[in-house]
């Protein structure tokens, strides 16, 4: 096998498109490690709101960043997200934190000390890390870069199902007009806006299921020479 750069899958794309569990199961049919950075930025996200701190305070979140750890183990099923040594993985997930994150993350102290902690991870290589900025800001040397997207209608489908399993009221309609407003912060915002990496492999997830999102990643990866047929 020829010599090929540490092996980095960055997988992009905006809420609802499929990045989770299609990075997720990457990792698992190839033996990586999935890095869910979004998770991340929830963890942090919920950090502030328990200790009552508002995403404009510059300096209490510059003090918070240096106290704080945030690490991601791998479970039996998902990803283990734990704040501080507790396992926030569900907690993350709730409305008050969703309806913050896309504004802590814009904050550009937040990005920085987050960049820095998904970069150490990267180095390492073998891994497949998810987000909304890795082949851009992230890991912008990587070998293999993925933008996936899909409908918007599509992505609140497919979110209003995950919500279900929470009964937590929330119709596809505000579903919908909740990814829209996600979009627009996310690809607007001043500090490592959402976007495709100029060499990303765009893929359109709107009429594909999660094996056929899997196969086609992973088909890249054997054409790219990482793994043999």
């Amino acid at each position: 096998m020829k010599n090929l750069p540490p092996l980095v899958i960055a997988i992009d794309g905006p809420a609802g498109a499929g990045k989770s569990t299609t990075a997720r199961e990457v990792a698992s049919r190839l033996g990586l490690l999935w890095v869910d950075t979004g998770a991340m930025y929830r963890a942090v996200t919920l950090w502030l709101l328990r200790h009552g701190i508002a995403p404009v305070a510059g300096e209490a979140i510059e003090e918070a960043l240096g106290t704080l750890t945030v690490d991601l183990v791998p479970g039996e099923s998902t990803l283990r997200v734990l704040l501080c040594g507790e396992d926030v993985s569900q907690r993350i997930r709730d409305d008050d934190v969703t309806g913050l994150v896309s504004q802590v993350s814009s904050l550009r102290q937040v990005r920085h000390a987050l960049v820095r902690w998904q970069r150490r991870i990267a180095e390492r290589g073998n891994v497949v890390m998810e987000g909304r900025d890795i082949g851009t800001v992230v890991c912008p040397d990587a070998p293999i870069k993925i933008f996936l997207e899909a409908s918007l209608a599509t992505r609140a489908r497919r979110r209003a199902r995950e919500r279900s399993r929470h009964a937590d009221g929330l119709d596809e309609r505000q579903i919908l007009r909740e990814l829209a407003r996600r979009d627009t912060a996310d690809s607007t915002r001043e500090v490592a806006p959402m976007a495709a990496a100029t060499d990303a492999v765009r893929l359109d997830t709107t009429n594909l299921s999660i094996t056929g999102q899997v196969d086609a990643v992973v088909r890249l990866v054997r054409e790219r020479g990482y793994v043999s047929s």
